[in-house]
């Protein structure tokens, strides 16, 4: 059982007050909070071996490749990648899934075909969209119903021998469904289809085991694991990270230049142009020691719990709605009160000290499918309290008796 007033002294921001309240942040979806370690770790790069990596031999330079690299071994060693070049370091979950969008430009062909889901954020929309405009292959959605769900009927409908990629989240940002993604990925395979999962929202919530899934690539961000802000990964089996050109050309990602011809570094160097964000891929190393050391079945067990009782407590308010009710779901609770417009509701809370996401969470489709201009959206983590949630409680239904 999770010590979360313990838990709790770990995180300075915790401490603040919003509006002359005690700070209630429930944006987690959008990105977590830091722990002291992680911002410790930033501190201590910065102050004693600020280098830029795999470029000197100055001692300087090897303690921040050897740290570097040390962090890149903990990302793959935490999703169990087989191999350390199978883990590309890059700027986030967007910066990852357009890596291999602009990769599979020279894999596909006109006719060929598609798959996203109903649920996805635009990061996972847009860039197969731009893709499908390069190369003339054809987009398929599979569609979702009331509570949330995709329809794996649907799915299997779509699915045919011209089905060349697969792309779905694990969870959806917005509404919190847990996809069945281990089917997803079977199902594709059948017919010789490689898949990507946007892991950004499920890995805060549990462990990912990329070979157990069998994903062939699977993208997230370290915002969202208690680490700094423009740092990700990508994973990708090897034989398919071979297959792919390089994203982006410069330093790091060569073999040999000359003006004639340049040839291209191996893995993971080939997709890693330019100067990273060296002590962000450090902190995000950290920031996976310290969740690890907490233990994913204990933050799993706790956000269950919180998420039961938030559902609870704010469907007692007169006039609200939750969207996304699947029995699969994590600790996120999008919610509307009719005749309310949810940004009002979320000004009002903020007032009150609860930081909540209000709008179309980057996931405009899901809101055209309810027929909506957006949700209140209320994220928990570890590191939230059921009296905060009561906190919330009051002030949501302090919001709906003025805006009434």
């Amino acid at each position: 059982m999770l010590n979360v007033q313990k838990i709790r002294e770990d995180f300075p921001i915790l401490k603040r007050q919003v509006n002359g309240k005690p700070l209630v942040y429930f944006d987690n979806a959008a990105t977590s909070q830091t722990p002291q370690v992680v911002i410790d770790t930033i501190v201590d790069y910065y102050s004693n071996y600020n280098a830029n990596i795999h470029r000197g031999v100055h001692s300087l330079s090897q303690e921040a490749t050897d740290a570097y690299e040390i962090a890149r071994k903990k990302i793959q060693k935490h999703f169990n990648a087989e191999h350390a070049h199978e883990i590309i370091l890059t700027s986030g979950t967007t910066h990852s899934i357009n890596i291999v969008a602009t990769g599979f430009t020279a894999l596909l062909s006109e006719g060929d075909e598609i798959i996203v889901s109903a649920l996805e954020h635009h990061s996972n929309i847009v860039p197969w969209q731009m893709l499908c405009e390069r190369t003339g292959a054809v987009l398929k959605v599979i569609p979702m119903n009331q509570e949330g769900e995709l329809l794996m009927e649907r799915y299997d409908q779509l699915l045919s021998k011209k089905t060349k990629l697969v792309f779905v989240n694990h969870i959806s940002n917005a509404l919190g469904t847990i996809n069945p993604i281990e089917y997803i990925i079977n199902k594709a395979h059948d017919v010789g289809a490689a898949v990507l999962i946007d892991g950004a929202q499920s890995c805060p919530h549990f462990k990912p085991d990329v070979q157990a899934l069998d994903a062939d690539f699977y993208v997230a961000s370290a915002h969202k694991l208690c680490g700094p802000t423009g740092v990700g990964l990508l994973y990708g089996k090897e034989a398919w990270l071979n297959k792919l050109p390089p994203y982006q050309g410069g330093g790091e990602m060569i073999d040999q230049v000359t003006f004639e011809k340049t040839t291209y570094a191996g893995l993971p160097h080939k997709f890693e142009a330019g100067t990273p964000n060296i002590c962000g891929v450090i902190a995000f190393g950290t920031a996976l020691d310290y969740m690890n050391t907490i233990g994913f079945d204990a933050i799993a067990s706790y956000e269950k719990e919180l998420l039961d009782y938030g559902t609870q407590q704010l469907l007692q308010i007169d006039g609200l709605k939750i969207y996304g009710t699947s029995v699969n779901k994590t600790s996120v609770i999008s919610f509307n009160i009719e005749g309310i417009h949810p940004y009002d509701i979320g000004s009002i809370v903020d007032k009150l000290g609860v930081a909540v996401r209000t709008g179309h969470h980057c996931a405009q489709p899901i809101m055209d499918f309810y027929k909506i201009p957006g949700t209140v959206r209320a994220s928990f983590s570890f590191y939230n309290t059921k009296e905060e949630i009561d906190i919330l409680v009051t002030s949501v239904k302090k919001a709906a008796d003025m805006l009434r």
